[in-house]
C-alpha cells in the first residue's frame, strides 16, 4: 500500500468516508481513475451509473455518487433475484421476460434495451405473441397465388406445418425447434422433396414475420434445406421419340413430337390454339397453360413466369406432321384447340398417362415419363451449341440455372462422343487402312 493510503487509513473518520478516501488515495492522479478508459466509461454510463463508491469496489468502475438511474429500474425481489423494467417507445412499462441472479446482470439487460432503442432496433416484445396458425391464415390471404400454388400451400400447412407450429407463437419458433421438426419429419419417412417444400414455405412465412418486426431473426437457418434434390431423369433418343409418336393414339402423335422436339410442358401444349401455331414461319407462340387441380378442376392461366410467354421455333422436319394433325384432329377456327380428345374435350393427364404407358410398352421404351420429352428437347437444343440466353428463351426460364444444367449435360455427352471417336481413331491408326478424309460442311470456305 502507498504511503498516502497508509496515512489516510490512520486518520479517524466515519467508516464510509474512510473507505471513500482510501479508494481515492490509492488511485492514480489522472482522470482515468474516475471513468476508466473512455470505452469503459461509455459502457458503464449505459448501465446508468450504478453508482457510489461501493459500486466501484464491486466492479462498477465509475464514481458518480448520488446519480439516479436515467433509464429503467431494477428492484430486488423477496426471492433474492432482481427484476428489470423500463418504459418502451410506446409508453408501456416493459418488464424483462425473466429475472436475474445479480443486479449487474439486470443492469446489463437494461443497457442492451437502451442501445436497441437508440439504434431503432427495438421490437415490441408482445408483437410476436400471435399463434403461427392465425398468422399464416392472414399470410396466405394477402398473397396473389395461382390455384395450384394455393392448393400446394394448403396441403403443406395442413399436413406438415400446422400440426407442429400452429399453436406456437411466432416469436417462440426457434432455430432448434425448426431443426427438430425437420429431423423428425425425415425420420418419420416423409419424402425429402415434401420436407424441402414445407421448409421453404415456413422460411418464407417467417421471413415476412421478420419484415413485420415480429421477430429479430428468421429461425430457418439450415443451409440447403429448401433445395429439392430430384434424381436425374432419362432422355429419349430421336428414334425413341418417333417410335413413341408412332405407337401412341394418332390424335396425340403431334403432341409427342412437339414435346420431344420443342421442349414444351404438358400444360403449355394442351393450352395451344390454332392461332398460336404459325406453320408459315415455323413457330409456336406460348401464351397460356392449362393446370389440373387436385379436385379435378382445370384452370387456364398464364405461364409460370414472364419468360414463359415466348415464341419457339418448330424444327422443319416435323412441320408436315403438325400440318396433318391440324387438318385431322384440331378444332376449326383461329380459337380452336390444337389438342382435343376423342370426345372433343381437353385431354386430362391421368387419361393420357394410360395411353402413354401403352405406347411405351409397344415402343420398347421403359422408365420414361411424358415430361422427360421436355428434357429431351432441351438437351437437343443445348447440343446445337445454343447460348445460355438462347436456351433460357426457348425453355421459358427466367433464370440460367436450368439452361446451365442442360449445357453441362450436353458438354458431358460431347466429351463421351469425343472419347469414343478417339478410340476409333487409335484403332484405325493401328491398322492398315488409311483414315478417310472428312467431308466438308456445306458453306465451308476453301483453304
Amino acid at each position: 500500500m502507498s504511503t498516502v493510503a497508509t496515512a489516510v487509513r490512520s486518520i479517524s473518520h466515519p467508516t464510509g468516508m474512510l473507505d471513500r478516501l482510501a479508494v481515492y488515495a490509492a488511485a492514480p492522479t489522472d482522470l482515468t481513475f474516475l471513468h476508466g478508459s473512455k470505452e469503459r466509461c461509455t459502457g458503464v454510463h449505459r448501465r446508468q451509473h450504478r453508482g457510489t463508491a461501493s459500486a466501484w469496489s464491486s466492479g462498477g468502475g465509475c464514481l458518480m455518487a448520488g446519480k439516479r438511474r436515467p433509464f429503467g429500474r431494477v428492484r430486488k425481489l423477496p426471492s433474492g433475484r432482481y427484476q428489470a423494467r423500463y418504459v418502451g417507445p410506446d409508453g408501456q412499462l416493459r418488464p424483462a421476460p425473466e429475472t436475474f441472479r445479480t443486479k449487474r446482470d439486470a443492469d446489463d439487460w437494461l443497457a442492451d434495451k437502451q442501445t436497441e432503442m437508440r439504434r431503432g432496433d427495438w421490437l415490441d416484445p408482445d408483437a410476436g405473441k400471435v399463434p403461427f396458425g392465425s398468422y399464416v391464415v392472414a399470410w396466405v390471404k394477402e398473397r396473389e397465388l395461382t390455384s395450384t400454388t394455393r392448393q400446394l400451400y394448403g396441403s403443406l400447412l395442413k399436413h406438415h406445418l400446422e400440426p407442429a407450429f400452429g399453436a406456437v407463437n411466432v416469436a417462440d419458433i426457434s432455430a432448434p425447434l425448426v431443426r427438430r421438426w425437420r429431423a423428425d419429419k425425415l425420420a418419420a419417412g416423409t419424402g425429402p422433396t415434401t420436407v424441402a417444400k414445407a421448409y421453404a414455405l415456413l422460411r418464407a412465412i417467417l421471413g415476412t414475420a421478420l419484415s413485420d418486426q415480429l421477430i429479430k431473426r428468421n429461425p430457418c437457418q439450415i443451409k440447403g434445406a429448401s433445395m429439392v434434390h430430384t434424381p436425374e431423369r432419362p432422355t429419349a433418343t430421336v428414334k425413341e421419340v418417333y417410335a413413341l409418336a408412332d405407337a401412341v393414339d394418332p390424335r396425340f402423335r403431334g403432341l409427342v413430337l412437339m414435346a420431344g422436339f420443342l421442349g414444351l410442358r404438358w400444360g403449355e401444349l394442351i393450352g395451344l390454339h390454332r392461332r398460336d401455331v404459325d406453320l408459315e414461319h415455323g413457330s409456336v407462340r406460348v401464351r397460356r397453360s392449362v393446370a389440373e387441380l387436385g379436385n379435378g378442376q382445370r384452370e387456364i392461366k398464364a405461364p409460370k413466369s414472364a419468360a414463359g410467354k415466348r415464341t419457339v421455333s418448330i424444327p422443319g422436319v416435323i412441320v408436315q406432321d403438325i400440318r396433318e394433325h391440324l387438318k385431322k384432329y384440331a378444332e376449326p377456327g383461329a380459337d380452336g384447340r390444337v389438342f382435343v380428345g376423342a370426345k372433343r374435350a381437353t385431354p386430362r393427364r391421368n387419361h393420357f398417362n394410360r395411353l402413354w404407358r401403352k405406347a411405351c410398352r409397344e415402343a420398347g421404351v421403359s422408365g420414361l415419363h411424358f415430361h422427360d420429352l421436355r428434357h429431351t428437347g432441351n438437351t437437343l437444343a443445348a447440343s446445337t451449341g445454343a447460348s445460355t440466353r438462347e436456351l433460357m428463351a426457348r425453355m421459358g426460364h427466367s433464370t440460367a440455372r436450368a439452361a446451365l444444367i442442360y449445357q453441362h449435360a450436353s458438354a458431358e455427352r460431347d466429351r463421351l462422343i469425343a472419347g469414343a471417336r478417339s478410340g476409333l481413331v487409335e484403332k484405325s491408326r493401328g491398322g492398315t487402312e488409311r483414315d478417310p478424309e472428312p467431308e466438308a460442311h456445306a458453306g465451308d470456305t476453301p483453304g
